[in-house]
């Protein structure tokens, strides 16, 4: 059996090292990082490792050398100068008014205050952060190392309030716009985040970052990648596939569909969601853990306030600009992009498109559920067996009991949507096509408006075209008119041909038709 620790949810590298968790050996980057630039921004989803990296880079710059036996960085480093460190953590609360993020910055500022004998208390929080930079170079005789993780969660939590945003901007960005001023003091800062927006808004004044976020030689310095987990789990590897009763090559294969394919820029290795991946091997089974430790209620703000078609996110094609922009009212996908709930797929380099899609089953399935509750009338509990109904109904080939089904998950349409009201139908039906996909072979079209689905499993296939305010009638003589029955000409099973009407008077499902 493996003696492996895994350090769930620990993010305290001196804590990993001293305690004997199993870590994998970034310090090379580290180590590159730091001999190379000496101001950097990274964006990552969360629970990814920023802070894990923050921490690594504040055990170094603190010269803790002993820390880093048996890394790439005991060989790399010969001098191990000792800096003073001003280590700024954001994650730590909700940020629910201006007086929160002011607290959490003077409970910060009152410590350091303390170690560099401060007298400058009574200033605002940038003047006291200013001089404590200053006090901390003049006191030490060396730079000063500032590590900030989680610099935009203020930003974040306050995502459409747009009061509170202004006045969590008006705090920030004096603060963090210390750091251009004072460059002679400063040894090394780095700033961590989920997104781009807070970059742009709050630290404007920071033209000197060096965004790392999209830059091929740093797509490994947060998450696993596929060499590493062969380099480090290889035996665990094996322990796992036999605890699953699976192959050692069907296992890599499970594993691979449901944590990697994260690609933080174009033509890079995927990289695998690390808290995922260890506590898969941990417990020895595969579950969305990522999408259970947190719930991202702010991008279903941002996807219905912009009454967004979510149709379009299995399949979005943008820009550079579009992925390293802020979050504006026009766009959800940067936000959503730099979330990880989409990551990139494909690139053009003739006209520089990236085409984005979900990077993985376990964040496709677990976004898909979650959304449930805000597009139908079904809470988190109920949702996943409302799908298992569906599934057991297709396979059995009950018609009129799925349909009814799919009529309550219309009911109840609240009514500010109704003048969205296509876009609405088109959204549940996308959230119910993605889940019942993961059960049977689901395909769907929509063009010029209209959305037609095939399903298929062992014994059936559903053609199935919708129509909003026309008729059933007319949605079956469509599918016989377009003939979408042909590739299935050949094919033994039931062949059902549904037209469906959808009422924007009742708001629900008006009428069905059957052929077969």
């Amino acid at each position: 059996m493996s003696g492996k620790i895994y350090p769930i949810g620990i993010q305290n590298f001196e804590k990993i090292r001293k305690d004997g968790y199993f870590y994998i050996d970034k310090t090379a980057l580290v180590y590159q990082m730091v001999k190379t630039g000496s101001y950097y921004f990274l964006s990552r989803p969360r629970r990814f490792g920023k802070s894990l990296l923050i921490s690594t880079l504040e055990a170094y710059f603190q010269g803790k050398k002993e820390l880093f036996t048996g890394l790439a960085m005991e060989k790399l480093e010969k001098d191990w100068i000792k800096y003073p460190v001003l280590h700024l953590d954001l994650n730590a609360r909700n940020y629910e008014d201006k007086n929160s993020l002011l607290e959490e910055l003077n409970k910060n500022l009152e410590i350091w205050e303390q170690i560099y004998n401060s007298p400058y208390a009574d200033r605002a929080p940038e003047e006291r952060f200013y001089h404590l930079i200053r006090l901390a170079y003049e006191q030490a005789g060396q730079r000063v190392a500032i590590l900030v993780d989680e610099y935009d969660k203020p930003m974040l939590q306050a995502i459409g309030n747009e009061e509170l945003q202004k006045q969590f901007r008006e705090v920030l960005k004096p603060f963090y716009g210390v750091l251009k001023t004072l460059d002679g003091c400063i040894k090394f800062a780095m700033l961590t985040g989920v997104t781009k927006f807070g970059k742009v808004s709050v630290c404007s004044d920071l033209n000197n970052l060096d965004d790392i976020s999209m830059r091929n030689e740093y797509v490994e310095i947060c998450g696993v990648s596929e060499r590493e987990i062969h380099d480090t789990l290889e035996a665990e590897l094996h322990e796992f596939a036999e605890a699953q009763e699976l192959t050692y090559e069907a296992l890599g294969s499970r594993l691979k569909e449901y944590y990697d394919g994260y690609h933080f820029t174009h033509n890079s290795i995927g990289v695998y969601n690390p808290f995922s991946l260890l506590n898969a091997f941990k417990y020895k089974e595969i579950n969305n853990y990522w999408f259970e430790t947190g719930t991202p209620t702010y991008l279903v703000e941002l996807l219905k306030r912009n009454h967004y078609d979510l149709g379009r996110m299995a399949h979005v094609e943008t820009d550079a600009d579009v992925l390293n922009s802020i979050y504006g009212d026009e766009d959800p996908i940067p936000v959503i992009f730099q979330s990880g709930y989409l990551t990139i797929k494909g690139y053009d380099k003739e006209f520089g498109l990236y085409r984005l899609g979900f990077p993985n089953k376990e964040v496709e399935e677990g976004f898909m559920k979650f959304l449930i509750p805000f597009y139908t009338h079904f809470n988190k509990v109920e949702a996943p067996f409302e799908i298992q109904r569906f599934v057991k109904e297709l396979r059995a080939g009950d018609i009129d009991a799925f349909f009814k089904r799919l009529r309550s998950f219309f009911a109840d349409t609240p009514y500010e949507l109704v003048s969205e009201l296509e876009l609405h139908y088109q959204n549940v039906l996308f959230i119910l096509y993605k889940l019942l996909g993961f059960y049977v072979k689901a395909e769907r079209h929509t063009s010029d408006g209209r959305i037609d689905l095939v399903l298929q499993t062992d014994k059936f296939i559903y053609i199935i075209e919708f129509k909003l305010d026309g008729t059933a009638e007319e949605a079956l003589q469509q599918i016989n008119e377009k003939r979408y029955a042909l590739p299935f000409e050949q094919d033994a099973r039931r062949l059902f041909k549904i037209g469906v009407n959808f009422s924007n008077t009742t708001r629900n499902i008006e009428k069905w038709l059957v052929e077969e």
